[in-house]
């Protein structure tokens, strides 16, 4: 049991560190908060017409018929349900950009402590965050270097574009 102890390398990072290197992230983060932001105005713009409206309605509402009413309470009531719906597109194209996101992030980070280790002889690579305590070599400053360039090279990658599923006609 002692010689296969003597065989195992330990080294830690603290990811909390290489997570804020990546240039990438920190764009793609920036890219998230703009939609979010830009998301945030048009329901604010969709919520304003929608109270501009209702105020309408409640001040001619005793004037109009009951058909009169029940279209306009129609068209409220429709104008709520699309506010609503387009909550919900914003929150799951924000909750897939910070997924994919972080996915990414996560498999350059793996990459790069796994290059670092393999060169450096380590057995396993903990993260300082989920351990309680660490006497081991921190390896975050080697691998600081090498998850900068295999981000610059990610991001040098062509990206396929989107198909939306379907494949062209052939001839077209």
């Amino acid at each position: 049991m002692t010689a296969a102890q003597a065989q195992t390398k330990v080294a830690h990072i603290n990811s909390e560190k290489l997570l804020d290197t990546l240039p990438s992230r920190k764009k793609a983060i920036a890219e998230i908060d703009a939609i979010n932001q830009k998301g945030l105005e048009e329901l604010k713009e969709m919520n304003d017409r929608f109270e501009k409206e209702y105020y309408a309605y409640m001040n001619r509402k005793a004037g109009q018929t009951k058909e009169m009413n029940e279209y306009d309470e129609g068209r409220l009531t429709k104008m709520q349900q699309d506010i609503q719906n387009r909550q919900n597109e914003i929150d799951a194209l924000l909750q897939k950009m910070s997924s994919d996101i972080n996915e990414r992030v996560l498999n350059t980070v793996k990459e790069a402590v796994k290059v670092v280790a393999t060169k450096k002889g380590y057995n396993y690579v903990i993260d300082e965050s989920s351990t309680l305590f660490a006497n081991g070599p921190n390896i975050t400053n080697e691998v600081i270097p090498e998850l900068l360039r295999l981000d610059a090279e990610k991001s040098k990658a062509p990206t396929a574009p989107a198909t939306n599923g379907t494949t062209p006609a052939p001839g077209r």
